[in-house]
């Protein structure tokens, strides 16, 4: 057995689910409340874990620490953006505080719109913490991996060391140790383990954390997690989780376990505990169940196991630790031997002898896991080598998540609406305050929490105007939303659609007629003209017949081509996309027979999904479905977004989308260019912004008079060198063609970053909060310029904010204009009739990072730069 391989003994992530790929996916969700594109759309692309706060999308949160033991353990997924988003917990560091609130800012409080009170799910803290600690590292020799048994080994001395918390690393207490003469630790105890054997104990003072600075808040997390243990939760991955409250799927071999994220942070006047729901997904396969239904279904089943698994997040039981799985060693079984300190021992009686538990299967093979990144810099390059049948499946396949019964059934349990969260919420306030183990944590370092939920005020901005054909208006209702408007209106601007293929299998061609003939009558129904299209009738549906059929049509010049594929097939999207986007560049729409001629479906619906195909594939030859009512002239609004390709983790992709100015004009202009891990952004976002500029400039003759960039993407770790770096470099580059233009004063630009993934939530009287709702104070940073906006309605769970930060900003608008200006930017995505989460750049960057991630893998042609065929 080969040395460079060890035992696993570390975390990471799972795999997130996707966005929408195919055209028709995101329209005919629209009709189902349950799946809305741009309201539950995800936008994760960068991987995630098994924590579900409002729906079954998981977050990534890879955090973690690298250790070793006598068989060199390794953590497991680095995260591939710098810092998660989410609570602060276990060993992780508090990143330094990013100020991004402009020294001469008056106020960051808006104006606009009715005042109304809100309820959050946060909690004050009532007694400031006003104490010095001390802060002391901790290690064991020999080395011990589990925090768990460090902890019990530690505490054997909680006589000498008095209160304190330990999160398995470091040391925090009230009581100052002198130095050891002639060594450097201030402490050299001894533990004895559960075989007896002496554990030596070397603690080191590095050193106090004062009440008043920033790292008091990774002591009062600590602090609470430890009050939290008080609970009976048990620690998975991150976050704490109860396991007696666990909810059974039998049906699907899967567990759900209720769970909180909490943190603890300076808010603008007070500290705050924000304590969000979540939940873990728990798969009761391990990998050998998946090794076994490989065997029984397959001739070669190491080819299907290895499809199976590779890529697929496990988690350990013995350790509580999670893995990427990277290969499968079929040359090596559990009766294999590797190196120890006490020579060679095999995984059966390493088992045995540090977790007392037998491996079943002696000829099973070893699951391979390779170290990442953060464990090679920190001197340790082994493989992990795990037992299939010690290894739990973690996270969701894609078969599981087009499971419609399974996401129904999980659904019911993970989307809570806001009456039962509040309800939940006080519960665990509750279970905090008078369980006793949880009481004396808290009261041992002065702590309390208020009972009930904070209350703030909050805005909600009047209901925008949406502009159709013929300068007609009609003002959004409470769920924002106008589709059943469009059957009545003609859209604000259109191309009509002369020349157009439609290439679809021979078989199906009355279907593909009839859909295209309820097109062609929806579309007259909005004032726009589209004449019968060409057929080509294709005889099968193999990649190579896509593309020639798109090549012989792209040869006709059309305006657009319609491709019916008979069902979703990625590989088949890919080809078309490719073909349609990089090597015959043409606008495409792309649909499936299951939308366009299912079984059974009424008319009326299928008019609907012919009416927003109409809208769509007149938005990809630069028409205006609609319109707003925009008060700013001269105004370029950006969008850039990073997708990680699935394919290619060191791979991604990061996508920019202007504006034209809206209010004259309907071309947009995209980007997208292509970075390896852990390459700057700087210089292909600022020379795609020249681009940009220069495509307005050719367009008006001259400059934008303001930019409004919202940059998405970005995780707190990161938060840093976007302002220290992207911004200053974007920001040096534009002043320097202003100038050159004759523009003294330079570029006025307001740059906002736009987080999703965020854990606060505010309620209005126990129901969600009308899209519009602004909140820009208590709950908001003192260092930041910042501001909340629900814009989205959703008919199921709780809605989710979205948090703007306004990291630079010289555009000379007040923060009550950039926020109504936010909110109005929510209603241009051409992809759906209603507000999405973000502004509709960020969701066109991030559609174009998806497309090219996950099905071009290269740049697109130039010469579809100034259309939307990414929809």
């Amino acid at each position: 057995m080969n040395s460079q391989r060890s035992t696993g003994m570390g975390r990471g992530m799972g795999r997130g689910k996707k966005p929408n790929q195919d055209e028709n996916r995101s329209l005919a969700t629209q009709l189902h409340p349950s799946s809305q594109p741009g309201r539950d759309e995800a936008y994760r692309g960068q991987g995630s874990s098994s924590n579900v706060p409002d729906s079954y999308v998981q977050k990534s949160e890879p955090r973690l620490e690298t250790k070793s033991s006598e068989v060199e353990a390794q953590s497991s997924e680095a995260n591939k953006q710098g810092d998660p988003r989410g609570p602060v917990s276990g060993r992780r560091l508090i990143a330094d505080v990013v100020k991004s609130r402009p020294p001469g800012l008056t106020t960051k409080h808006g104006v606009s719109g009715d005042k109304i009170t809100v309820q959050t799910n946060y909690f004050k803290l009532l007694k400031r913490p006003n104490w010095t600690i001390y802060q002391y590292r901790v290690d064991f020799v020999p080395d011990i991996d589990n925090t768990r048994l460090r902890r019990g080994l530690l505490n054997e001395h909680r006589s000498l060391l008095g209160g304190n918390i330990f999160d398995g690393t470091v040391l925090f207490c009230t009581t100052q140790f002198k130095p050891v003469q002639n060594s450097p630790y201030v402490l050299e105890l001894v533990a004895k383990n559960r075989a007896g054997e002496n554990i030596e104990i070397k603690i080191k003072a590095v050193g106090s954390v004062e009440a008043g600075d920033n790292q008091q808040f990774q002591v009062l997390n600590l602090i609470l997690r430890r009050a939290m243990e008080g609970l009976e939760l048990q620690l998975v991955h991150r976050n704490l989780f109860d396991p007696k409250a666990k909810i059974n799927l039998e049906n699907y071999r899967m567990e759900l376990w209720p769970g909180y994220q909490t943190s603890i942070r300076q808010h603008e006047r007070d500290i705050l505990l924000c304590a969000e729901l979540a939940h873990k997904v728990m798969r009761t396969d391990t990998l050998y169940n998946l090794l076994s239904e490989a065997t029984r279904d397959s001739e070669d089943y190491q080819t299907a196991f290895k499809r199976e698994v590779i890529g697929m997040m496990v988690l350990t039981d013995y350790n509580n630790k999670t893995y990427r799985v990277d290969d499968v060693d079929f040359n090596s079984t559990p009766l294999s031997t590797f190196k120890t300190k006490d020579g060679e021992m095999s995984f059966v009686d390493y088992y045995k002898k540090r977790y007392n538990i037998i491996i079943r299967d002696l000829k099973q093979p070893l699951v391979v896991s390779c170290p990442t990144e953060k464990n090679i810099r920190g001197g340790t390059d082994k493989l992990i080598l795990l037992i299939p049948e010690l290894a739990r499946a973690t996270g969701m396949t894609n078969a599981m998540r087009s499971d419609f019964r399974l996401m129904k059934a999980m659904g019911e349990h993970t989307r809570l609406t806001p009456d039962r969260r509040i309800e939940r919420l006080r519960t665990f306030n509750q279970r905090l305050k008078f369980s006793k183990a949880s009481t004396e944590t808290l009261k041992s370092w002065n702590i309390e929490l208020d009972s009930a939920l904070v209350e703030i005020p909050a805005r909600v901005l009047s209901p925008e105007k949406i502009v159709f054909g013929n300068g007609k208006r009609f003002q959004c209702d409470a769920r924002a939303d106008w589709s059943q408007e469009f059957h009545k209106s003609s859209m604000f601007s259109h191309v009509d659609i002369k020349r157009w293929y439609v290439i679809t299998p021979g078989r199906n061609l009355r279907e593909t007629q009839k859909f295209v003939e309820l097109c062609i009558r929806a579309a007259k129904e909005m004032k726009m003209n589209i004449s019968n299209p060409r057929y080509d009738e294709i005889n099968d549906d193999r990649n190579g017949t896509y593309s020639n059929a798109i090549d012989n049509a792209v040869a006709k010049d059309p305006q657009i081509v319609m491709i019916v594929m008979k069902s979703q097939n990625e590989e088949k999207y890919s080809c078309i996309k490719k073909r349609t986007c990089v090597d015959r560049p043409v606008p495409s729409q792309v649909v499936t027979l299951r939308v366009i001629a299912p079984r059974q479906e009424k008319s009326a619906a299928l008019l609907t999904i012919a009416t927003k195909v109409v809208i769509q594939m007149n938005a990809k030859l630069m028409g205006a479905p609609w319109m707003i009512e925009l008060p700013v002239r001269g105004l370029m609004t950006v969008g850039f977004d990073v997708c990680h390709s699935s394919k290619n983790r060191n791979k991604s992709y990061g996508a920019l989308v202007a504006t034209m100015d809206q209010k004259t004009s309907n071309r947009y202009y995209s980007a997208v260019n292509e970075h390896m891990k852990g390459q700057e952004l700087s210089d292909q976002m600022a020379f795609n912004m020249i681009c940009a500029l220069k495509s307005y400039r050719e367009h008006h003759g001259t400059l934008p008079e303001r930019i409004l960039f919202f940059r998405d993407g970005v995780g707190d770790g990161q938060l840093y060198h976007v302002v220290n770096t992207e911004v200053k470099f974007l920001k040096a580059k534009l002043d320097e063609i202003y100038k050159s233009a004759g523009k003294a004063e330079g570029c006025r630009m307001a740059f906002i970053i736009v987080s999703k993934r965020i854990n606060s939530r505010y309620f209005v009287n126990k129901s969600n909060p009308r899209p519009g709702t602004v909140v820009d104070d208590v709950i908001t940073l003192p260092e930041r310029y910042d501001f909340f906006v629900v814009s989205q309605s959703v008919r199921q769970g709780t809605v989710s904010p979205t948090s703007y930060n306004v990291v630079s900003d010289n555009m000379g608008l007040s923060a009550d204009r950039l926020q109504v200006l936010t909110y109005k930017m929510t209603h241009m995505y051409y992809n759906y009739s209603g507000t999405v989460r973000v502004p509709a750049v960020c969701q066109y960057a991030h559609k174009l990072a998806f497309l090219v991630a996950e099905s071009i893998n290269r740049a697109p042609s130039a010469g579809l730069e100034n259309n939307l065929y990414f929809l």
